[in-house]
């Protein structure tokens, strides 16, 4: 069974990780936009994803924060760098990704960033001076939100004594669940009625891919070693399966991805229900992996404790 004390202050790492591939989805759609000079048109969402991407990444850091046991050593992971490292290359990831999207802030600043900053107008007026250098801004959104997204994956795989969490899939499992829930977010909040229609139809790809991963996933561990396949039995139909089934591919993945495929068919009008229930399946997910993960290992098969 699960550790209560588990279920109760495990929440920092999977909203951490959920926060993360949301913050690297929406880096993706964002640099695209960027890229594609969308900033040009006054409704592009790509004034208020920068900032709510800045806010979101600092409220995972802070989760993540909270999660370590050395807190007052935590600074030590910028100091060095290590290729061989997965967490030192997240550490150094998160580096870049800051000041890109600060960059990407000031491209089109919120009014209120105006009010309240007087360097904010004058940088936005230097970047437009420089077509090619905002298109490097958007290339470089792309670039490290999939470098991001990834990580968040590979963070966990890195854990060889969890066969759960050891696959290479989750890594871009972690990303087209980031995208999804970024796509859906982003289609919320989206202002122009051609964004929100592109959005949906973006995230019916994403969905599917997301669904066609997973199932890949659990596959690669259910025809793996015993202890991988018992790994797969946790979140199949063992004590994660409800959560599973119900929560991250019902509820968020096939339900949405049958909302959607009407509202873009122009059959039911756009609803924000369809974006939220991908949300809570993408949050969901990551709570599923990282709680099924620390129940597995390598001693459950040898029947050791």
């Amino acid at each position: 069974m699960i550790d209560p004390v588990m279920e109760i202050w495990g929440w920092p790492v999977p909203v951490y990780l959920f926060l993360g591939g949301l913050v690297a989805g929406m880096m993706i759609i964002s640099g695209y936009f960027i890229y594609r000079a969308r900033y040009q048109q006054g409704d592009c969402s790509c004034s208020i994803l920068p900032p709510l991407s800045l806010g979101l990444l600092s409220v995972g850091m802070l989760a993540l924060f909270l999660d370590l046991e050395h807190k007052l050593y935590a600074w030590r992971m910028y100091g060095t760098f290590r290729p061989a490292s997965p967490m030192s290359w997240g550490a150094w990831i998160l580096l870049a990704v800051y000041p890109i999207l600060l960059a990407s802030t000031l491209i089109r600043p919120l009014p209120w960033i105006i009010q309240r900053t007087k360097f904010a107008a004058r940088w936005s007026e230097k970047l437009h001076r420089s077509p090619a250098l905002l298109k490097t801004i958007g290339a470089a959104n792309i670039a490290l939100g999939i470098m991001l997204g990834i990580y968040t994956g590979i963070l966990l795989g890195a854990f060889g004594a969890r066969p759960l969490w050891n696959s290479p899939i989750l890594g871009p499992l972690f990303l087209v669940s980031g995208l999804s829930t970024a796509a859906a977010l982003v289609h919320m909040i989206a202002r122009d009625r051609d964004e929100r229609e592109m959005l949906a139809r973006a995230d019916i790809g994403f969905l599917t891919t997301e669904l066609v991963i997973l199932g890949l996933f659990l596959i690669g561990l259910a025809t793996s070693t015993r202890v991988h396949g018992e790994a797969a039995d946790l979140i199949l139909t063992g004590e994660f399966a409800p959560a599973f089934w119900v929560f991250v591919v019902g509820i968020g993945i096939a339900l949405p991805l049958f909302i959607q495929a009407l509202a873009v068919r122009h059959t039911i009008a756009h609803t924000p229900i369809a974006p939220i229930l991908v949300i809570i399946g993408g949050l969901v997910l990551r709570f599923v992996i990282v709680h099924a993960g620390q129940v597995s290992h390598w001693t459950r098969t040898a029947g050791l404790p």
